[in-house]
C-alpha cells in the first residue's frame, strides 16, 4: 500500500512540474489532461499523508505496549486497537480511490432502446422506458436529444434513439444495457392475462474525434424520403439518410429532421457512437477472455431486469436487488436501482485490486 502510495506521491509532484512549465500552458489539450490527472490524484495524495502518520503512530503504540511501565503499556494497548480500526478504514478508503476510474464515465451518452418480443406491448414499454430515464435526466439536470425514432400508432415505440448530455452520464448509465423485461395485463387485453414482453437496451458512450480514426470512404451514405408510423409520409424530399460503415456492417439511419443535413449529423453522432461501443467491447474481451462480471457483461442478450406489475417490484437480476415500489422506479428515481449497482461494481474492482496490491 505504500509504495503505491509514493509511487501516486511521485506522480503528482512530477505533474506540478509539468503545469509550472510555460511550454505546458501553451498546449491546450496537454495542459487540460494534466489538470485532470492531477486533479484525480489530489485527494489521494491529502489520503497517503494521513495514512502514512496513522502507520507511523500506531508502530509508536506498539512499541510503547511492548514498555515496563504497566500502566503506560496498557493505554498504549487501548490506543493501539483504536488506530488499528482507523487504519483498516482508511485502508479501505484509499482502496477505492485507487480503483482506476472509467475514462469514458464522464463522457455524454448514446441510448438505444429497442421493442423486443410483445408486439405492441413491447413498443408501449419501450415508451415508458424512455420516459423513465427521461425523468431521471430532469432530477440530474441532464439534456436529452431525440437522434432517431420509429413510434407506433398506439404511442409505443419500435425504436427510439437518443443522446443524454450532463456530469458522469455514462458512468450512471452504463449498467442499464441488456434486456429489460415488463410482466402486466396489456390494456388491450380483455380476459386480464399477464404478458411478459422484453425490450432491449443499449447504451454507448459519444464517441470524440480522439477516439477512433474512421475513414470517410468506409461509410456508404444513402438518401431516402422519410416517413412516419403507419407509413405515411412525413415529406416528399430525400431527407432521410442512411449511413453504413461497410467495415462492420453497422447500419444507422434518421429521418426525424426535415433538414438532410441535421438528420446526417445525428446519423453519423450514433453511428460513431455504435463504433466506439464496439471497440470498448473488442478491448474488454481481449482483457478478460474468461472472466465475466458479477454484475453483468453489458450484452444485449442478456436479461437484467423485470419490471413486475401485479407484484409492484422490479428486481435487477444480476445484484439480487428487488423493490416494491415500481412507481417510484418508473417516475426515475432510478438511484436507488443505480447506486447498489455501482457499489457491486465497484466491490468486485476491489477484490482484484486486493489481489494486485
Amino acid at each position: 500500500m505504500l509504495d503505491k502510495l509514493k509511487a501516486i506521491e511521485k506522480e503528482y509532484e512530477e505533474l506540478t512540474k509539468v503545469l509550472s512549465d510555460p511550454a505546458t500552458a501553451n498546449d491546450k489539450q496537454k495542459y487540460q489532461a494534466s489538470m485532470k490527472r492531477l486533479s484525480s490524484l489530489s485527494i489521494l495524495v491529502e489520503k497517503a499523508s494521513v495514512y502514512r502518520k496513522l502507520v507511523c503512530d500506531l508502530q509508536g503504540g506498539v512499541e510503547m505496549s511492548k514498555g515496563a511501565d504497566a500502566e503506560l503499556a496498557e493505554m498504549a494497548r487501548t490506543e493501539v486497537k483504536e488506530l488499528e480500526l482507523k487504519r483498516i478504514e482508511m485502508e479501505k478508503e484509499i482502496k477505492y480511490l485507487l480503483i482506476p476510474k472509467d475514462p469514458n464515465d464522464e463522457k455524454n451518452t448514446i441510448v438505444e432502446i429497442r421493442a423486443g418480443t410483445g408486439g405492441d406491448e413491447a413498443a408501449l414499454f419501450a415508451a415508458e422506458l424512455f420516459r423513465m430515464y427521461s425523468r431521471y435526466a430532469e432530477k440530474k439536470n441532464w439534456k436529452i436529444e431525440i437522434l432517431s425514432s420509429s413510434p407506433t400508432g398506439l404511442g409505443g415505440f419500435k425504436e427510439i434513439v437518443f443522446s443524454m448530455e450532463g456530469g458522469d452520464v455514462y458512468g450512471k448509465m452504463r449498467y442499464e444495457s441488456g434486456v429489460h423485461r415488463v410482466q402486466r395485463v396489456p390494456a388491450t387485453e380483455a380476459s386480464g392475462r399477464i404478458h411478459t414482453s422484453t425490450v432491449t437496451v443499449a447504451v454507448m458512450p459519444e464517441a470524440e474525434e480522439v477516439d477512433l480514426d474512421v475513414k470517410q470512404s468506409d461509410i456508404r451514405i444513402d438518401l431516402y424520403c422519410s416517413s412516419g408510423a403507419g407509413g405515411q409520409s412525413v415529406n416528399t424530399t430525400y431527407s432521410a439518410v442512411r449511413l453504413t460503415h461497410e467495415p462492420t456492417g453497422i447500419v444507422v439511419a434518421c429521418q426525424d429532421e426535415r433538414s438532410q443535413l441535421k438528420n446526417r449529423a445525428k446519423a453519423m453522432k450514433v453511428l460513431m457512437a455504435k463504433l466506439l461501443d464496439l471497440k470498448i467491447a473488442e478491448q474488454q474481451a481481449a482483457i478478460s477472455k474468461d472472466r465475466k462480471s458479477q454484475i453483468g457483461t453489458g450484452e444485449r442478450s442478456e436479461k437484467i431486469r423485470t419490471y413486475n406489475y401485479p407484484q409492484n417490484r422490479m428486481t435487477d437480476h444480476r445484484i439480487g436487488l428487488t423493490i416494491y415500489n415500481l412507481p417510484s422506479v418508473l417516475e426515475g428515481e432510478l438511484d436507488q436501482v443505480f447506486n447498489p449497482i455501482i457499489e457491486a461494481y465497484h466491490e468486485e474492482q476491489l477484490k482484484a485490486l486486493e489481489k494486485a496490491l
